[in-house]
């Protein structure tokens, strides 16, 4: 367990370092293109967004349900995996160029799907940011296929800080193209292909170079990587079985995707539409990475070694492990963010009378936040008996309730129920509930296969730490009033909406670890613990 807490002490702080700078990114890129009502925005976040998305099936998908087993199974072999995974990444180095070539051959058909209600200008920006942004797909999928590996190995600290990189090479290069050409981009016909050119090298070279960082790590492996074309004989058909589902789910997943942001479009200059729910987005998975991810990632390479044992009863004692220690610190993350909501999306928007608007997207997909860590370690447990079958049956549940509250979304709107600067949080709102709904079916599906997975247990824990979170919003959010409220000095800048937020999200943190502690929750070790790792030695 040890080995296990360095691993999320590690993990946690370049998560917490490579989320920091990810959002000193976006500030620079915000008071680059803009945010709230900018048509070039929206723009480049469809075309940015189309790599992320593949990315996101990448790792979340395909490698983490496959590749992870997989690997943990093959170290077993008497080369301790050698051949399997040359075999393994020669078949992932082709596919990743294939399909990063139909990508960009598809650019025009995507963006369509996207953005066929926005003006013809605001289509042709897109598709001309999208042939610089697509090849992003390879080196995504080589920087999740080598950080897999790594991982399986025990090997977790370069899959987390080379996004730091990444980080300070795209900011280094949006105040160049600030400085060269002025600020603000927002409107569409201000993007000249120099322009489009200097963004595009920018965001995709960032990502070659955090790919490359990674390659660096690869002598740790043991592993002696070389082409290998024979991919029979080894088990990689298993691996296409398994990501056959996947990839599946991986359809589904975009497809859902484009939806939400072609509907969002209709609302692009007029209101929060595309590029305030990524910038949404990003803020809701600040504290589910850097608490997620650190965490469950160690978790599940041991969770998978359990199942692989066939150790049934310590798979059950993992999952309400996690659980609980994931959901301790979630609920806590989820007041802190609640309570700051305001000032925390005045970082990301270029006017104050902005921020509200864009809070309330934020607070659509809050209700998610808590479901989607179960989903984690639910999902993960599935993959580590090598069953993507069943995700895919309820990950098509929650792609199908996306597009029916989407749908419902842009009916609210047509027939002006809902205003169209209220789009983009019903949109969120509907993903809160398909992944609530999702997780509930993940969580009863699981139970039914093992018999059980202690979910009264950690259900019991994650009301109390709900009960503690209840005062601990009320008093941040009453700080935030203190502070002058929507007319204070918290909104008056970005800066001064970073500092607020930080004020008001410590705030409700501390009274959420008092509470708890006044209930002698015994999760407060787990904290301890972690501080103790951070904490310096002699």
């Amino acid at each position: 367990m040890s080995s296990l807490g360095r691993a999320s002490a590690l993990l946690a702080a370049g998560t917490m370092v490579s989320r920091i700078t990810g959002l000193l990114r976006t500030i620079v890129l915000v008071g680059l293109i803009g945010a709230n009502a900018a048509p070039a925005a929206d723009a480049f976040n469809v075309a940015n967004q189309l790599p992320n998305d593949v990315y996101a099936i990448i790792s979340a998908g395909v490698l983490t349900a496959v590749i992870v087993p997989q690997i943990v199974q093959a170290a077993a072999h008497a080369d301790r995996g050698n051949a399997f995974i040359s075999k393994l990444f020669t078949l992932g180095t082709v596919v990743l160029l294939i399909t990063t070539a139909l990508a960009m051959l598809a650019a025009p058909w995507l963006v369509w799907l996207i953005l066929g209600q926005a003006p013809a200008e605001q289509q042709a920006l897109a598709i001309a940011l999208s042939y610089w942004c697509l090849p992003q797909i390879f080196f995504y999928g080589l920087y999740s296929l080598v950080g897999e590996t790594l991982n399986a190995r025990r090997i977790f600290g370069p899959f987390t800080w080379a996004p730091v990189a990444n980080n300070i090479v795209s900011i280094a290069g949006f105040l160049v193209i600030g400085a060269l050409f002025g600020t603000p981009l927002e409107q569409v016909q201000q993007w000249t292909p120099d322009r489009i050119a200097w963004l595009g090298v920018t965001v995709t070279g960032a990502i070659a170079i955090q790919a490359g960082i990674l390659l660096a790590f690869w002598p740790r492996t043991g592993l002696r990587l070389r082409p290998d074309f024979r991919w029979r004989g080894v088990g990689l058909g298993n691996v296409g079985r398994m990501a056959g589902w996947t990839l599946l789910m991986a359809l589904m997943g975009l497809v859902a995707g484009l939806y939400q942001n072609n509907v969002a479009s209709i609302a692009s200059g007029a209101g929060p539409s595309i590029a305030v729910m990524s910038n949404a987005w990003l803020v809701f998975m600040l504290p589910y990475s850097i608490i997620v991810l650190s965490i469950g990632t160690p978790y599940f390479t041991q969770l998978a070694e359990h199942a692989h044992a066939g150790e049934h009863t310590q798979v059950r004692e993992d999952i309400v492990r996690s659980i609980r220690i994931l959901a301790f610190f979630l609920v806590g993350a989820l007041a802190a963010v609640l309570a700051a909501v305001v000032p925390a999306s005045r970082v990301f928007t270029r006017f104050p009378g902005d921020a509200p608007e864009a809070a309330l997207v934020l607070v659509a997909y809050l209700p998610a936040l808590v479901p989607l860590a179960v989903l984690f370690i639910v999902q993960r447990t599935f993959y580590a008996y090598g069953d993507t079958r069943t995700p895919f049956l309820f990950t098509l549940v929650q792609c199908s309730l996306i597009v029916a509250t989407t749908f419902t979304a842009q009916i609210l709107v047509s027939d002006a129920v809902v205003p169209v600067e209220s789009l983009a949080a019903t949109i969120a709102l509907g993903q809160s509930l398909s992944s609530t709904i999702q997780t509930l079916l993940a969580v009863w599906l699981l139970h039914r296969r093992l018999g059980g997975i202690g979910t009264a247990t950690w259900m019991l824990a994650i009301g109390r730490f709900t009960v503690a979170a209840i005062p601990a919003a009320a008093a941040g959010w009453g700080v935030y009033i203190l502070l002058g409220g929507s007319a204070g000095w918290t909104l008056a800048t970005q800066l001064t909406g970073a500092l607020g937020a930080a004020i008001v999200g410590i705030v409700a943190l501390i009274v959420y670890l008092g509470v708890l502690a006044l209930m002698r929750t015994p999760e407060l070790d787990a904290l301890k613990g972690l501080m103790r790792r951070f904490a310096p030695t002699r």
